[in-house]
């Protein structure tokens, strides 16, 4: 299908790109300690973009379809497409990351459901009080790309994923905590390691403590970073918005911006992470991108089209689904590892909080680095010491200013969902408001 569909393409555009994507996907997810959901889903489609007088025209499918409706129909929209800005990519050989894992595509329904069983009644060994919700999630993805230019392309990935979330409640106190990993191997999702972790962060909640609004001290956990330090980053240094010129680092490449101790990078090419590959979804090979480079702005990340447009060459980010064109898009965020311990950073600090978990960071203005969260969990530190929870707390900062005034970096660092493997940062003053 995928030959013929492009061998009708090139019949009458100047370049046409076949894509498609098979899935089977499996879930068990369980609430409040009962299993509620064993669900099996299959995907299977294609997608046809072609290049017709110097526009781009896009069609998709979810079943069989005639090949001809699906030619017809991106021919149809190029008369409305955008401008191409771009070649589709020749054929590369590439020696891509490990990302299929047997014993994932093996794992059984039964095996998934004591998985989830196992995780929820060590959580509530530790204190029956607990409500626990779990969910495990197995896929399996075939991916192909074939184009004018003679790309042929297939590659295979298993992800398995899993979550352990506790809610206890305690009068009109209401604490949640979860816990997530995921990866192409067993290897990297521990069930007995999340519930070391929520467990480890329950008993640190459990008892309530209170802060004072003003500036402070904030270190935020690997888990913290991302939750509300990463988004800011991810879109300045989208290529797209690099091109519409809204990115407050357009025009800042080789400058030191960044405290001269923070590196970053974005790497598609890590063994069995999720988001690595031979190719992004155009058929460019994945590669590390170094983004930062000791607080120095070194790249952006792009597609095919945000690159030609930007004048610049794609970094292998192009990503998308069957209904979608590709846009640029992060593989595995990384931020380079320091010199001090997180016990060291906390044991630093006279009163200030821990940041593990936040709600509507994602809601300042991102496109200048404002963010503003509510400190979902967090613990207040005194004299070195972690003390206890905080509530109704809020904090606030600009990502760019904290990044140039860094207390220390972590030396540790930690893969989060398997999506970035970063270390806490220690900032030495930031926003934070409290109602007490």
């Amino acid at each position: 299908m995928d030959e013929q569909v492009l061998g009708l393409a090139r019949k009458v555009a100047q370049e046409a790109e076949v894509y498609g994507l098979s899935s089977q996907e499996t879930l068990v997810s369980f609430e409040a300690n009962r299993l509620k959901i064993l669900q099996g889903r299959e995907t299977q489609g294609m997608a046809l973009r072609l290049i017709k007088d110097g526009r781009i025209g896009f069609a998709s499918a979810t079943r069989s379809e005639d090949p001809q409706w699906l030619v017809d129909t991106a021919l149809e929209m190029a008369g409305f497409g955008a401008a191409a800005s771009f070649h589709l990519p020749a054929p590369q050989p590439v020696k891509g990351p490990l990302i299929f894992d047997e014993r994932v595509a093996t794992l059984d329904v039964e095996q998934m459901v004591a998985m989830g069983q196992g995780m929820i009644e060590k959580v509530r060994a530790y204190d029956a009080s607990i409500l626990c919700d779990a969910e495990l999630r197995l896929s399996t993805a075939t991916t192909r790309l074939t184009n004018s230019r003679g790309l042929q392309a297939r590659w295979q990935k298993t992800m398995l994923s899993a979550g352990i979330h506790g809610n206890l409640v305690r009068g009109t106190d209401m604490l949640d905590v979860w816990e997530e990993a995921s990866w192409c191997s067993p290897e990297g999702v521990d069930p007995e390691q999340l519930v070391r972790n929520l467990i480890e962060k329950i008993a640190q909640a459990k008892d309530a403590a209170h802060v004072t609004t003003g500036r402070m001290p904030v270190i935020f956990t690997p888990k913290g970073v991302m939750m509300t330090i990463a988004l800011p980053l991810q879109l300045a240094f989208n290529g797209k918005i690099v091109q519409q010129g809204a990115s407050p680092l357009g025009d800042k490449l080789g400058q030191e911006v960044f405290d001269p101790r923070f590196s970053l990078y974005d790497d598609g090419t890590v063994d069995l992470a999720p988001a690595s590959g031979p190719y992004d979804h155009e058929g460019v090979p994945t590669q590390r991108t170094p983004l930062v480079e000791n607080g120095v702005v070194r790249n952006f990340y792009f597609d095919l089209q945000t690159a030609g447009k930007a004048g610049q060459r794609s970094t292998g980010n192009g990503r998308r689904g069957l209904e979608s064109l590709p846009a640029p898009a992060v593989t595995s965020w990384m931020i380079a590892p320091g010199q001090v311990s997180y016990a060291d950073m906390v044991a630093d600090v006279k009163e200030g909080i821990v940041v593990d978990q936040t709600m509507g960071a994602w809601a300042g203005n991102l496109l200048s680095g404002e963010f503003s969260g509510n400190v979902h969990l967090g613990y207040k530190v005194e004299n070195g010491r972690i003390v206890g929870r905080v509530k109704d707390t809020m904090v606030a900062g600009n990502v760019f200013q904290a990044l140039k005034e860094l207390a220390a970096i972590g030396c540790q660092a930690e893969w989060v969902e398997g999506r970035a493997k970063v270390p806490p940062l220690y900032f030495p003053s930031l926003s934070v408001a409290t109602k007490a």
